[in-house]
């Protein structure tokens, strides 16, 4: 299957994701690496965390390349809507698990977003099947907006603001997280006509 650019971009985003990932993953210490730390204001910054945070950025910019690039160019393919859903939750819900795994973020944060994406995800497809289509809402998109500067922000323990003690990066997330359980409701509501149809009695 050839691929057009759109999703040739969306793949790459994939092969980024999976790159971050593991290279969070490995043990370095334990094959006798340590990546350099740096202190900056009196605060840690791993160097680990700061390449993953170069591909979490590069990445995330991608997300919003194949998208636009799809829809200009009228190729929107069903490869690339499920690439692209693929690569996002590969990217965002990846990285949360590990982050709060390493303590970096609460615990709550993944399991909100997880459990509000499967909600979603399951409505989508239920919807799906009867031929409809929920638009995302805004709340949806300014979410994930937040989420991406949030991690980034996390990953490179909270640069620049950690010389002004303004906790920038835990505020994005938190926003992140309570507008995605509000834009999951949201869409949920805005669905619920597909998913209960509502069934004519007969007179």
């Amino acid at each position: 299957m050839k691929l057009n650019l759109p999703n040739k971009i969306t793949v790459a985003r994939i092969i980024l994701a999976i790159m971050m990932l593991i290279m969070l993953l490995i043990p370095w210490h334990n094959l006798g690496y340590d990546f350099p730390e740096y202190i900056i204001n009196g605060e840690i910054i791993s160097l680990k965390y700061m390449i993953a945070g170069i591909i979490f950025v590069v990445a995330s910019l991608t997300d919003f390349l194949d998208g636009y690039l799809a829809r200009s160019r009228n190729l929107v393919t069903d490869f690339g809507k499920v690439a692209d859903a693929i690569a996002d939750k590969i990217l965002v819900n990846g990285l949360l698990i590990i982050l709060a795994y390493d303590r970096l973020i609460p615990v709550l944060v993944p399991v909100v977003i997880i459990t509000r994406d499967i909600i979603v995800d399951s409505c989508k497809m239920l919807s799906g099947n009867k031929g409809k289509v929920v638009a995302a809402s805004k709340l949806g998109k300014l979410k994930t907006i937040c989420m991406m500067i949030g991690l980034t922000l996390v990953l490179f323990n909270n640069f620049p603001f950690l010389y002004f003690d303004l906790p920038v990066d835990s505020f994005l997330v938190l926003i992140a997280t309570i507008l995605s359980v509000i834009s999951g409701c949201q869409y949920y509501y805005n669905s619920r006509e597909f998913l209960f149809p509502k069934v004519d009695k007969k007179q």
